[in-house]
């Protein structure tokens, strides 16, 4: 029987937005344990990772805030992932801000690095997240994370096993993009990043794109790793996040990319991230993020 590894990350350093170190125990609220029981799978909650706190910080270079803690953080988030994966389990892992995921995907990409193989990457959000300490309008290192799992950026989050890039650009695709900050988009657009945007989806439909994004983070790979920020659900569905963005993926959109997902069955790990309860609304970011991670996990209608 497969074993889910459930891993809190309750990080909130790399934004501004205060809450949302309680999305973790919002999902687990939300039956998140439980509900993956009964899709018939084994549950192991490895509790969450011990993170300094923003009280007991101080931001530093104002280019890339708190990051010596986001650094530290992610080091030691990543050897829990790298762990999970060599006893055999599913990493799952529950932001915190999105900066965590650097560390996340470097834990996975450690794992088939030792042996021989790469991995993929289906980055699934509202923004790019490709700014380094030399483009980011705010510093925030929630806005990084996908260019240091690509090689780009502060050497303290690109290098967390001494190996870079974490993904090849050539097996990482982001989907649902709708909000780009100008001073990224040269670092888009020349890493090599196959990118979908709201605009694709509406013009394409929802399916041609996941069945390309999938077999692009798949090709010549051990599978891929998923990274989910809640902000690429509309906000009408989801509106505990910190940087909410009109014109996101519907209740159904958000289910099928999941759904496509499981079918593929080549997931590698699963991390959602940046459900912040202070500002959600009876806990609906949360309960949409449970269901969306059974679905990832192959719950199915029939």
């Amino acid at each position: 029987m497969r074993t889910v590894r459930i891993i809190g990350v309750p990080l909130d350093l790399g934004q501004a937005r205060r809450g949302v170190d309680m999305g973790p125990s919002a999902l687990r609220v939300a039956g998140l344990n439980d509900r993956i029981r009964e899709l018939g799978l084994e549950v192991e909650d490895a509790g969450n990772l011990m993170v300094p706190i923003r009280e007991m910080s101080h931001p530093g270079d104002a280019r890339a805030k708190y990051l010596g803690e986001i650094a530290e953080s992610c080091r030691h988030h990543a050897r829990w992932v790298l762990d999970a994966l060599e006893q055999g389990r599913l990493p799952l892992v529950l932001g915190g801000d999105h900066s965590i995921a650097a560390g996340t995907v470097a834990g996975v990409s450690e794992h088939y690095r030792r042996q021989g193989k790469k991995v993929g990457l289906l980055w699934v959000d509202a923004h790019a997240d490709m700014n380094t300490p030399e483009t980011s309008p705010s510093g925030n290192i929630h806005g990084m994370p996908l260019a240091c799992c690509l090689g780009y950026g502060s050497p303290e989050l690109t290098r967390l096993f001494g190996a870079s890039p974490y993904v090849s650009p050539g097996n990482a695709v982001l989907v649902g993009v709708r909000q780009v900050d100008r001073t990224e988009r040269a670092t888009v657009t020349e890493s090599g990043l196959t990118v979908y945007t709201m605009r694709d989806i509406d013009q394409r439909g929802l399916r041609p794109v996941m069945e390309e994004a999938i077999a692009i983070a798949d090709r010549d790979t051990a599978g891929f790793a998923v990274t989910l920020d809640m902000d690429f659900v509309d906000p009408a569905e989801a509106p505990g996040v910190g940087t909410p963005v009109r014109g996101g993926a519907s209740y159904r959109e958000a289910h099928l990319v999941m759904e496509m997902i499981a079918d593929a069955g080549r997931m590698l790990s699963l991390e959602i991230v940046e459900v912040n309860p202070v500002i959600d609304v009876a806990n609906k970011t949360a309960l949409l993020a449970v269901e969306l991670a059974l679905s990832a996990l192959g719950k199915k209608i029939l």
